[in-house]
């Protein structure tokens, strides 16, 4: 049966302000996002009751506010220097303010959001609650960040009021960039404040939102421990090695590539204990509960604390020798390292074969030897637990397999992956290994269900409580794989889709490797102009790639280099010129949603766009220099126009700016999110930044109707003012002496001198007009010298065999 469901009304409330008591790695992680979000942000901690040596020695004492604000301070003074990167960037941290419990809760009572984030101790935690209760302002929402503690036991003793606004928010360390947040409701949580609290965490935040349930490590947690004990049991059962289980439980089973004992040298092997210890002593005695024993080897590890990276050594160790940095490997039989070996068997070697995590987890299992039957043995063990669970941990499999996907980055949830290998015959399978599958299962099986997930007329329908119920997609969610599978594809090649998204736009997705930027993708930018003006209300750019796009394909230029084809190379640069120029000069609006990698080309091919939604994570930079070149598909010549726009008058001074860009191009920068791009000068005032990646085609796509709504035309042909001859002089210059300083090299300076004359516009009179396609013309020329360079092209055979620049 297929029945229908209805979102639930959200409450018209808004958070603007909010505090976080606790300022430890977690605490102010959480601080550093509410920020990055707009948030104004108060985060707490408790008073120090010693001096430093360095307050001492600048004479304060124990009540000096510097001294009492002092675990506040330095966390928010560390945020731009973390390597996690907290913050979107670094001037965020002036949203944050610091404070002491003592001093400053009476503050909670003028925020919205109030975030406890101490330590992992339930009585800790439920003092918390009665202090804030005394002095919150009724109606503030109140949560707890907690990986595993029960949110009701928190506030069992706080009112009514305080309880029906309190509920568990559990953020993924690190905050910023791990997408999962599973919120858990308690007893007497109101329904409107766990649906507006879902619907804020994704908007505002970005995050992914799971409801869990109040059990012992909730959803992803609960599971992953589940998988990762299961997964030491088979090894010491069947005597496998620490880069055995790692290569069966890897990318071959759609995972990450740090895969079981990486990740919990990341993790922290005693933050793994706590986590494990946590569901062992809360629940019942039997078979899930020696699960959950902690094994004897893991309490070695802690004992002699080497509990991972951070200790610098747990089940692998980094030692340098006389040829470099060498892995080791540790043997759980003797507690002893030795260097790690490689592994390969024809079921990993199947695995690489094919691409995509489907194709790869068929053909891993499909594929008999010693490591698909490891895998097999863990992931039957977790499909099974994931079933048992459902009810108790979660009532929605889409909301596991979305914790799972979110929390431990599977490619795959467990539910996705059963119905992948094949229902009922891996049921089949499970029952004559001795497995005991629930009950529902078989039901569900039995009642002539092959699947826990269906597709039909164009929506997805889940398993929920005996029936298929449909999955709600927000109306913010635009699937590009969903459309195609609707036949929503106007036009396609080998490279890219032109894609209808609804209401009279289209889409424009590239689809090559890498979504490298190649001849098919420019023939099909200038075939989507053609049909946007001719049929449709604009057009967007973006994909569902990994990353929007890592620019052009290096291969193709190099090979066409090495066998001398100078004809073809300037045909591929005027197509990829001119392809830029169709869509900066389209007469209708044009929208670039990147995300992630978005370099060189994918750079060139945003700047032209009327509007450019930015991912908060996107990594935005014309990266050229880095194998030899420079930019040439009107990146320098964008920048140089955009410089010309923000200082029009003859008498303002394009130097500073120029050597800004000239550093920023010649040192290859790339941005650190969304917003720094804007900071460094790729976007524009019209341009912004979206929280959540989900979201980015649909806003981008609103623009175009509002452009389009608004009466669009294509702005003129201008010119652009430029430094000439005296602004490539200071350019040059300065490049001269970071060479003569030892900081760049010949090749870099030859590669310097090119772009210098590019920004500055050439050889001509300093506040000269130029056009557009002259600067194209100066990027080409450049281009083309510099790729016939025998260094240069060192650098691009480099980056092609080792993904990394070559400095030579």
């Amino acid at each position: 049966m297929l029945t229908p469901t209805h979102p639930s009304a959200i409450t018209k409330r808004t958070l603007s302000k909010a505090a976080v008591i606790g300022s430890g790695v977690m605490g102010a992680g959480i601080a550093a996002h509410l920020a990055n979000a707009g948030l104004s942000c108060l985060l707490l901690d408790i008073v120090p009751a010693q001096l430093t040596p360095e307050e001492e020695q600048a004479g304060l004492s124990l009540e000096h506010p510097a001294v009492r604000n002092r675990l506040a301070n330095r966390a928010i003074a560390a945020l731009p220097k973390s390597s996690t990167a907290p913050l979107y960037a670094s001037h965020f941290a002036e949203r944050i303010t610091p404070g002491n419990i003592e001093d400053h809760l009476h503050l909670l009572k003028q925020v919205d959001w109030i975030i406890e984030v101490v330590t992992e101790k339930l009585e800790i935690k439920r003092s918390i609650m009665k202090q804030i209760e005394a002095v919150r302002a009724k109606g503030t929402i109140v949560s707890t960040n907690t990986s595993g503690i029960s949110v009701n036991a928190m506030v069992e003793d706080c009112s009514e009021e305080f309880r029906r606004h309190f509920l568990g928010t559990h953020f993924f360390n690190p905050p910023r960039h791990m997408k999962l947040l599973e919120i858990i409701p308690g007893f007497d949580t109101d329904p409107e404040i766990t649906s507006f609290m879902k619907e804020f965490c994704e908007k505002r935040l970005g995050k992914g939102v799971v409801i869990a349930k109040d059990t012992p490590n909730f959803i992803s947690n609960r599971i992953g421990t589940y998988g990762l004990l299961v997964t030491l049991r088979e090894m010491a059962e069947n005597g496998y090695s620490v880069e055995e289980v790692d290569a069966a439980t890897g990318p071959a089973l759609g995972r990450l590539k740090s895969a079981t004992f990486r990740t919990l040298d990341l993790v922290g092997i005693d933050t793994f204990i706590h986590v494990a210890q946590n569901v062992y002593d809360s629940v019942p005695d039997g078979a899930e509960r020696d699960v959950f024993k902690v094994p004897a080897a893991l309490q070695e590890l802690l004992t002699r604390g080497w509990i991972g990276e951070k200790s610098g050594q747990g089940f692998y160790k980094k030692v340098k020798g006389d040829h470099g940095s060498q892995i080791l490997s540790l043997s759980l039989a003797n507690m002893e390292y030795s260097p790690s070996a490689k592994i390969s068997s024809a079921s990993i070697e199947a695995a690489k074969t094919v691409k995509g995590a489907r194709k790869k987890i068929r053909a891993f299992l499909n594929t008999k030897d010693r490591y698909s039957e490891l895998a097999w043995n863990v992931l039957k063990q977790v499909l099974i637990y994931s079933a048992e669970k459902l009810g108790e941990i979660a009532d929605s499999i889409q909301d596991i397999d979305h914790a799972m996907k979110w929390g431990f980055n599977w490619e795959l949830g467990p539910f996705e992956t059963w119905d992948l290998i094949g229902l009922p015959a891996s049921v089949d399978r499970m029952e004559a290994e001795g497995l005991i599958v629930p009950a529902w299962v078989k039901n569900w099986i039995a009642a002539g269900n092959n699947s826990f997930y269906l597709q039909k007329e164009g929506d997805v329908f889940q398993y929920f409580k005996g029936e298929y119920k449909v999955v709600e997609i927000r109306p913010e969610i635009i699937s590009l794989a969903a459309l195609k599978a609707q036949n929503k594809i106007i036009r396609s090649n080998t490279g890219a889709n032109l894609i209808d998204i609804g209401d009279d736009v289209a889409l424009l997705e590239f689809t090559s490797p890498n979504n490298a930027i190649g001849a098919d993708i420019l023939v099909m930018i200038q075939q989507a102009a053609e049909e946007v003006e001719a049929n449709y209300r604009g057009l967007v750019l973006a994909n569902e790639g990994r990353n929007f796009c890592v620019g052009a394909n290096l291969m193709l230029m190099l090979m066409e280099a090495q066998s001398g084809d100078w004809d073809e190379v300037d045909d591929i640069i005027r197509l990829f010129q001119g392809s830029m120029m169709k869509l900066k000069q389209l007469a209708k609006p044009v929208a670039a949603a990147p995300h992630r990698m978005t370099l060189g080309g994918g750079v060139e091919a945003c700047l032209p766009a009327d509007r450019i939604i930015f991912s908060a994570e996107t990594y935005f930079g014309l990266v050229e220099t880095g194998v030899g070149l420079i930019p040439a598909g009107g990146g320098c010549k964008e920048l140089v126009r955009m410089t010309s726009d923000r200082f029009p008058d003859q008498q303002d001074d394009l130097q500073p700016e120029l050597n800004r860009i000239f550093e920023m191009i010649a040192l290859a920068k790339t941005s650190s999110s969304g917003h720094e791009a804007l900071h460094m000068g790729y976007g524009r005032s019209q341009d912004r930044v979206v929280m959540n990646q989900d979201y980015r085609i649909y806003e981008a796509k609103q623009a175009v109707l509002e452009l389009d709504r608004e009466g669009y035309t294509p702005a003129p042909a201008c010119k652009a003012r430029v430094a000439g001859r005296d602004g490539r002089a200071v350019l040059q210059l300065g490049a001269l002496g970071m060479k003569q300083s030892g900081y760049i090299s010949e090749h870099d300076y030859l590669i310097a001198k090119k772009l210098a004359h590019i920004l500055a516009g050439g050889d001509v009179p300093a506040g000269t007009l130029v056009s557009e396609q002259y600067l194209l013309d100066l990027e080409r020329e450049a281009f083309l010298s510099l790729l016939g360079e025998v260094k240069t092209q060192q650098r691009m055979q480099h980056m092609l065999a080792k993904g990394k620049p070559l400095r030579n």
